[in-house]
């Protein structure tokens, strides 16, 4: 598939169904415990709620099968003197990869995100991911002179019950 026959756009919520099957393979190939439930609600919330974030999908022509897709979500920082946005999804099926689809989903969302006034754009890769890191240097993204640290605040029951 070339890149020319593929079209980026923002996701609707008819985008859903295509985009759960997506997201399971995501959270697999990352690792990251798979809670339909609760992340198929949050990707619904984000598809109706525009001030949370934005979702784009990259299709095979105008009206095909979603091929890949990225999320972002705002967060506001005085260090950026406003909105910034944090990449917290971007992925493309292995059938097609390497064709440019990852770059113009990425590529895609910071230009959404710049429209929407948003001052700078995060995200994580794993490090020895060279391949992806070397898309995002491209891109312009550098490496942060601080590490990211996580502390979940969902309820006990939620995380138990969630997988």
């Amino acid at each position: 598939m070339a890149p020319s026959t593929v079209t980026i756009e923002p996701a609707l919520s008819d985008d859903e169904d295509a985009i759960v099957p997506l997201m399971l393979e995501f959270n697999r190939s990352e690792g990251v415990t798979w809670k339909p439930a609760p992340m198929t609600a949050a990707l619904r919330r984000l598809l109706r709620e525009p001030e949370l974030g934005l979702v784009v999908v990259a299709r095979q022509g105008d009206a095909g099968p979603v091929a890949g897709y990225g999320i972002a979500t705002f967060g506001y920082d005085l260090e950026f003197a406003g909105r910034d946005a944090f990449v917290t999804e971007l992925f493309v099926s292995e059938p097609h990869r390497r064709k440019g689809l990852g770059r113009g989903v990425l590529a895609a969302l910071v230009e959404l995100l710049r429209a929407r006034d948003t001052r700078a754009v995060h995200l994580m890769v794993n490090p020895d991911n060279e391949r992806a890191r070397s898309l995002y240097a491209r891109l312009g993204f550098v490496v942060s002179p601080r590490i990211m640290m996580t502390r979940e605040l969902w309820p006990a029951r939620a995380r138990s019950t969630a997988t």
